[in-house]
């Protein structure tokens, strides 16, 4: 599903983010940085109709789940280390909506915390390597 970042609002219902979202996102980045996190999310919550979900990564971990910085961290490193033509916007979407992330995300498993230049080139090759 390139272009389009996938957000299950329940069993049912599905939205997602358009290119030209994550574009207006990012132009929004330079004054929503110095908003809390929280801010930010309620605000996307309220702007998409994102209604409460079951997807939960976290309920289920045995282990300590990394901050959402650090899990940011991660995520724009692989983003910038396989963007092309600089179109940040869409390598944002194609990283979300591909196996990738629901690898990172599945905190039990060592993806997360693995080499980051491991999880890009699993993410180049489109599957986890031995």
């Amino acid at each position: 599903m390139t272009g389009a970042v996938r957000v299950v609002v329940d069993d049912n219902e599905k939205r997602h983010f358009t290119k030209a979202d994550m574009e207006r996102q990012l132009r929004l980045a330079e004054v929503n940085y110095c908003l809390s996190f929280e801010q930010v999310s309620d605000e996307l919550i309220e702007d998409y109709n994102i209604s409460d979900g079951t997807f939960d990564t976290v309920a289920e971990c045995r282990y300590t789940v990394p901050s959402f910085t650090s899990i940011g961290r991660l995520y724009q490193g692989l983003v910038l280390s396989t963007m092309k033509n600089d179109d940040a916007a869409q390598a944002i979407l194609d990283v979300f909506s591909s196996f990738i992330s629901d690898e990172i995300s599945d905190f039990n498993s060592n993806v997360y915390y693995t080499n980051p230049d491991y999880i890009r080139c699993c993410y180049l090759e489109g599957e986890m390597l031995a």
